[in-house]
């Protein structure tokens, strides 16, 4: 089973941009209440979309500078990474089959 790994500002280059396959990047940060909310959703994506899609989580309090530099506002959000270039957003705590339809359009 495919869990989400952490990413941090240092390994994002190489972990997101440079990855072979599509990367949903979950920004979040310990005292949010919605971004623990989406976090099994998370979970469960990640294990649904084992081998097709990589899930990495990246705590914007101690990473911030990547957070600064995707113009990250408000959290939870979802960065899906397709190619090492932004290929769809998603922004709060959204239902898993929102969250889903975005995946299949960002990556197909």
């Amino acid at each position: 089973m495919s869990k989400p790994f952490a990413v941090t500002d240092g390994s994002f280059d190489q972990d997101v941009l440079n990855s072979d396959t599509p990367v949903v990047v979950d920004f979040w940060a310990e005292w949010c209440g919605p971004c623990k909310a989406i976090a099994p959703v998370v979970d469960e994506l990640a294990a649904e979309y084992a081998g097709k899609v990589k899930f990495a989580k990246l705590d914007v309090d101690t990473n911030p500078k990547t957070a600064i530099n995707y113009g990250i506002r408000g959290i939870p959000a979802l960065l899906i990474f397709d190619e090492g270039k932004v290929a769809g957003q998603i922004v709060g705590a959204l239902p898993k089959q929102s969250i889903q339809k975005s995946i299949e359009q960002a990556i197909s």
